[in-house]
């Protein structure tokens, strides 16, 4: 496969730009599902930003439903993607929240059918926070796909990442006893190495969900801002080898 087809083939996956825009201009249950899939995956990491931001539980649940309420109604129709990466934008939108929050008192919220919101500034400082909550929320996806697709390779990648430098025999006979079956360590050593290939390729796809024209070039640059690359050097230079076969 040719640089050009692999860049072709990626840009060919649903990206959450696609499904933004389906949110806002799809037919009622096709909005509806696609709302729903955006707070499904990206949810959770809105919430731990905002409590990490806010410093309350509370005051989070409040402007995690906010945040959904702008998105039922279509506050966010007029995004760009020309402009920033998904993350970006869903960074400069909750910072802006966050902001309005702290100074509500003196000034007049953002009507929930303004187009302001889909043209905010981008925020002055980086805030590590917010990459660290859409970091987790990536890995955390990319362990639940392990574990849909490959429930053996989850269950032998975590034990790994639990138990660091426990020996192979052991985690043969550890997960003999969960699994109730017989394992060996040659046997533990081949799907150790398997389930990190499976768990880096999914983490590279969900990271490319996030990219709008994704090619390899700018899948690469987004791991690397968000610290992911090192999981996914081996995925990484398997799809550039392929690119140049």
């Amino acid at each position: 496969m040719k640089r050009d087809d692999l860049n072709q083939h990626l840009s060919q996956i649903s990206t959450m730009w696609t499904v933004l825009r389906q949110a806002h201009a799809g037919t009622g249950a096709e909005a509806t599902a696609a709302q729903q899939l955006l707070l499904e995956r990206y949810g959770g990491a809105v919430h731990r930003y905002l409590t990490r931001a806010l410093g309350d539980v509370h005051a989070a649940d409040d402007l995690l439903q906010e945040f959904a309420l702008s998105l039922v109604r279509g506050s966010f129709r007029g995004a760009d993607p020309e402009r920033k990466r998904f993350r970006f934008y869903v960074k400069t939108v909750l910072f802006h929240m966050v902001s309005r929050h702290g100074r509500k008192q003196r000034v007049k919220p953002l009507a929930a059918d303004s187009s302001d919101l889909a043209n905010l500034a981008a925020p002055v400082d980086d805030d590590r926070d917010f990459d660290e909550s859409w970091r987790e929320q990536l890995l955390a996806r990319a362990w639940e796909g392990l574990n849909r697709s490959q429930p053996l390779f989850h269950e032998v990648l975590r034990l790994r990442v639990q138990h660091p430098k426990m020996e192979s025999a052991e985690m043969a006979e550890e997960l003999g006893h969960r699994l109730g079956k017989s394992l060996t360590a040659d046997g533990v050593r081949q799907t150790l190495h398997r389930a990190r290939e499976k768990f880096a390729n999914l983490l590279v796809d969900e990271v490319a969900e996030t990219l709008e024209d994704v090619t390899i070039e700018r899948l690469q640059e987004e791991l690397a801002d968000l610290n992911l690359l090192d999981y996914c050097k081996p995925a990484m230079s398997r799809r550039k080898a392929a690119g140049t076969q």
